[in-house]
């Protein structure tokens, strides 16, 4: 990521900047989304975060973003479709492979959650894509309750450290 798109997540992420999450969302609205998004999607879903990272920060970083995106976007912002079942081992640092190991089976949907989502497009928000693998086990996970497509969209791309293999943040 360049410093000042750096600067910002880690403003929203770990500096305690809620309020960072709006200009991140206005510029998240600013990107042309293939038609069917624009279309087809009501409902942002945000990336849920352990209960331990929440004690620590005391916001769900993703849930700021999509709430804020989907104010902007007038979309329903849902977070409770989608939960996080277990604390993982923070994603940073780790190889493709161990992010994809780190992911699987930690996200499902309550069973109270599928109705809602049932034949639905839905669009999932995040800071940062790194590998893909946090976006696709969720996108698993909603697939699995009967969401008929998901649609990831995050503020920052973490760009591939090419010496290791490893993602730079």
């Amino acid at each position: 990521m360049e410093e000042p798109v750096r600067e910002i997540v880690h403003a929203l992420k770990y500096g305690g900047w809620k309020g960072a999450a709006t200009p991140m969302a206005e510029r998240m609205r600013s990107v042309s989304l293939p038609r069917d998004v624009h279309d087809e999607v009501r409902r942002v879903i945000p990336v849920p975060t352990s209960g331990v990272r929440l004690r620590e920060r005391g916001y769900n970083q993703a849930e700021r973003l999509a709430s804020a995106f989907a104010h902007a976007a007038q979309l329903t912002c849902t977070s409770d479709l989608l939960v996080r079942e277990r604390t993982m081992q923070t994603q940073t640092g780790l190889h493709p492979d161990e992010r994809r190991a780190n992911v699987a089976q930690a996200f499902s949907v309550p069973s109270a959650g599928a109705r809602p989502l049932a034949g639905e497009h839905v669009l999932l928000i995040d800071d940062v894509w790194t590998t893909g693998a946090t976006a696709c086990a969720c996108a698993e996970a909603l697939l699995a309750a009967g969401a008929r497509m998901v649609s990831v969209l995050t503020f920052a791309r973490a760009l591939p450290d090419r010496r290791d293999g490893r993602n730079q943040r």
